[in-house]
């Protein structure tokens, strides 16, 4: 996704499926099987609209596409943040968290909790990070630790859906 080469959301609309796809496959996770299902509700006539068509695409998805789907995100400063392998769109949500300045011991935390989740739900802890601090993901995991495993996966989708309009957002205004 490179902004200055983007389309607008009537061009968009104009798009093969193929190139819409390429425009827009990263808005969810390595996942660009979303904007491939949403290329079918064309035209568009407002960000809002193409973001329901992919939010419904990953609703109506296999449980084992939307678990993938899950599985896509990374988790929240760890190995690729610390390894430099997260993209452009990570990297940027996760500096506005203040993730990247997270001191030993937050890290140590953070890592902690996000081991803990993964282990009791056998995925990555999501959540749009976008106007929350380090301290406010840290106390959001441990509150989601107490779910069972069938509300953290729909509360996943749901997250994964706000991240999905803050990048359509970026993107397209």
């Amino acid at each position: 996704m490179n902004p200055s080469t983007t389309p607008s959301l009537a061009l968009l609309s104009q798009l093969d499926c193929d190139s819409f796809t390429e425009q827009l496959g990263d808005i969810f996770e390595h996942s660009p099987w979303v904007a491939t299902a949403a290329w079918a509700q064309r035209p568009f006539n407002s960000i809002s609209a193409l973001h329901q068509a992919m939010v419904d695409a990953v609703f109506a998805a296999q449980h084992e596409q939307q678990l993938a789907l899950i599985q896509a995100h990374p988790e929240l400063a760890g190995k690729e943040a610390a390894s430099g392998t997260l993209t452009h769109a990570s990297t940027a949500e996760q500096r506005g968290a203040g993730l990247d300045q997270c001191s030993s011991d937050e890290l140590t935390r953070l890592r902690a909790l996000n081991t803990a989740y993964r282990n009791q739900f056998g995925f990555p802890f999501v959540i749009a990070v976008k106007g929350l601090s380090r301290y406010q993901i840290m106390d959001a995991i441990t509150a989601r630790l107490e779910n069972d495993a069938a509300t953290e996966f729909q509360t996943s989708l749901q997250e994964i859906s706000k991240i999905g309009r803050f990048r359509l957002d970026a993107l397209l205004t």
